[in-house]
């Protein structure tokens, strides 16, 4: 799936439900009907851009700590093992996102479980798996980041 080629409807699917994501049994269907196509295009739509790497999960974003426990991770990992570190966090589910960074300390992630435990596990698990050292930042202060934002097309 080539971003250039997008049409209407792939936009209006990424741009329109950033926000208010239908709470309903069948939530493709409504956004369907919203977009005037059927559930079955919605869901290949999705399914195209997550397997093309243009999207990388769908799901809700919580306040911190109001469902499950949550951490920012960080490492100082080798250049030259980096991509292999970075891909070995993301076979987490706990793992929502992780990012590189250019400093010293250069691969940031989240980890967020029903229980602080289970995030502590992850945590070690990953120092375990990969022989580098995990920093655990808790969280100390919130503050509230929008994190929809409209797409730019060309």
């Amino acid at each position: 799936m080539n971003v250039g080629r997008f049409g209407d409807l792939e936009r209006r699917l990424l741009d329109d439900f950033q926000r208010d994501f239908p709470l309903e049994p069948r939530p493709y269907k409504v956004i369907a009907e919203r977009l005037g196509c059927d559930e079955e295009t919605v869901l290949d739509l999705l399914c195209g851009m997550i397997t093309a790497g243009l999207i990388s999960r769908i799901g809700p974003v919580f306040a911190p700590h109001r469902a499950g426990a949550s951490t920012l991770g960080a490492m100082a990992v080798p250049a030259h093992r980096l991509d292999e570190v970075a891909a070995l966090v993301s076979e987490y589910d706990e793992v929502n996102h992780n990012y590189e960074r250019e400093h010293e300390i250069n691969l940031w992630f989240v980890v967020c479980a029903p229980a602080p435990a289970r995030v502590a596990e992850v945590m070690r698990d990953i120092a375990d798996r990969t022989g580098l050292a995990v920093i655990d930042l808790p969280l100390e202060q919130a503050f509230h980041i929008d994190l929809g934002f409209p797409l730019q097309w060309s």
